[in-house]
This record gives structure tokens, sequence and C-alpha cells, in this order.
């Protein structure tokens, strides 16, 4: 099993690092990540994206006001507490997240289309498994 986990570890991280090559923007995987956050869990304090990301309030922060003058995120008052911010994804920044997703899509594609039939159908069955190694 040990061999195993070496050698999916390795698979994944390349694949990962290769799918990162072809993002279509210049924002940092942070800033995509968080994009994606507000985008699949609509509007969020900035404590609640950072808990979800796994920074330090005070680096979310930084990353929203980058977000914010990128016309990426709008922020706002908290409706009940007005000494928190309220972070919400903008169109704009919906529209880069599906150009994003749609160029990884598209290369992921192209590159499946050269395998073999059998190559698709064990990574068809893999996917599901690799979900739950990944807690999804």
């Amino acid at each position: 099993m040990a061999e195993l986990a070496s050698t999916l570890r390795m698979s994944v991280m390349r694949l990962s690092r290769r799918m990162r090559q072809e993002r279509s923007s210049t924002l940092t995987p942070t800033q995509v990540a968080t994009l994606a956050t507000l985008a699949r869990h609509g509007p969020m304090t900035l404590g609640e994206i950072a808990a979800y990301e796994r920074v330090q309030p005070p680096s979310m922060t930084r990353v929203i006001t980058l977000l914010a003058e990128a016309g990426l995120v709008n922020r706002g008052q908290h409706p009940s507490d007005g000494r928190q911010v309220i972070a919400e994804v903008t169109e704009a920044g919906r529209e880069l997240l599906a150009a994003d997703r749609r160029r990884r899509d598209e290369w992921l594609a192209e590159h499946l289309e050269d395998l073999a039939p059998d190559e698709v159908d064990a990574l068809k069955a893999a996917a599901p498994i690799l979900d739950r190694l990944a807690g999804l």
C-alpha cells in the first residue's frame, strides 16, 4: 500500500500542477479558491472565508481587498453586526471562474482523447474513488 500511496500522491500532484498551469487568469491559487468558495457558498464574512480556506483572517482581508479592487468581489456590511464585512462574488468574478474552469476542462478533455478506451474507462471508475479519498 505504501508504494501505491506514493505513486498516487505523485500522479495527483503532477496533474494538479498541470491543471493550475492551464488557468486563464493571473490570480493566485488562493484568490481563485476564495472566489470559488464565495460562488459555491454565497456571501460570507471574512472570518468564515478564512476558516473555510484555512488561512489567517488578516491574510483573507488582503485577498478580499485585491479581489474587490479587481471588481471580482463586492464587500458590504454585515446586516446584524456592523463590525463585520460580508464578501460576495460579482458577475465578473463568476465569469472569470467559468472561463477558468472551461479552459481547464477543454485542456483535460483534449488530452483524454489521446487515451485508449480502456484507460478512459479506468479513469471513469477511479474518479469517484479519488473523490472519496479527498473527503468529498
